[in-house]
């Protein structure tokens, strides 16, 4: 999943995604005190706005320049900062997120598993932890993380809150019906 193919798919239409944010991240987050929040995998940047619009001070983080532009068109907030990056070789700045929002990221494992852990590390002592995939169970996933490989890597220092799979509203044929929810909060 490279720089080209996420730019042929987002030039390949319009509009991607629905422009509504995931409702995972609207049932998970929307009872939280806003603070920084990094969205991982941004797109076209809906949850980044419903974030914003929330009060949230939000690094919005895509591969995708076109994406990137997208989302920057519609941002009536002022309250984010789009970011181009490649979440293989991105560092991000320890404890410094209330939020980490992981929704739908084809992040390849690779050893010792840095990007992984440099996500887990930017969580704020007291901080959240959104991390939401498709259920992959009896399908191929692909070399690419999954919730049981982040819970793995959460320790004493977490609080798991969410770790579950639910149904998902999709279009007709989809190949994906279900998610996996995984919320932790940071304890230090």
């Amino acid at each position: 999943m490279t720089v080209g193919f996420w730019e042929q798919r987002y030039r390949s239409s319009d509009r991607l995604f629905s422009g509504e944010p995931n409702g995972a991240l609207v049932a998970e987050v929307a009872g939280l005190a806003p603070g920084q929040a990094l969205d991982v995998g941004c797109g076209e940047g809906a949850d980044a706005l419903w974030l914003a619009r929330r009060g949230w001070l939000v690094t919005a983080v895509d591969i995708s320049r076109t994406a990137l532009e997208r989302a920057a068109a519609a941002d009536d907030t002022g309250r984010v900062a789009w970011t181009r990056a490649d979440l293989a070789t991105a560092r991000w700045p320890a404890g410094t997120f209330d939020l980490v929002s992981v929704h739908y990221v084809p992040l390849p494992r690779v050893p010792g598993d840095g990007p992984l852990l440099g996500l887990l590390a930017a969580v704020a002592p007291g901080g959240t932890l959104l991390f939401v995939s498709h259920d992959l169970a009896g399908l191929d996933s692909g070399d690419y993380y999954r919730s049981a490989d982040v819970t793995a890597h959460l320790g004493g220092d977490w609080t798991i809150l969410v770790d579950e799979v639910r149904p998902r509203r999709t279009p007709e044929g989809s190949l994906h019906t279900r998610d996996t929810v995984l919320r932790a909060r940071r304890l230090r």
